[in-house]
């Protein structure tokens, strides 16, 4: 999702989106670990995506 999407979404759906890609980082993280995980670069690209949901949020004013 690009970053123009983002910002259109409202607080309880980007904590939302954020709590979604937490749980997927971590079954990639799994996936990583067991060997399993066809291509690293996904975990880099969720990770930019939390980040980048984090900081539309801040810019919102939400802690």
């Amino acid at each position: 999702m690009k970053s123009k999407d983002m910002r259109e979404l409202d607080v309880d759906e980007l904590r939302q989106k954020e709590r979604g890609l937490r749980e997927e980082l971590f079954r990639l993280r799994f996936r990583s670990a067991a060997g399993q995980l066809e291509s690293t670069a996904t975990l880099k690209k969720t990770r930019r995506e939390i980040a980048l949901v984090k900081t539309i949020l801040r810019e919102k004013g939400v802690k």
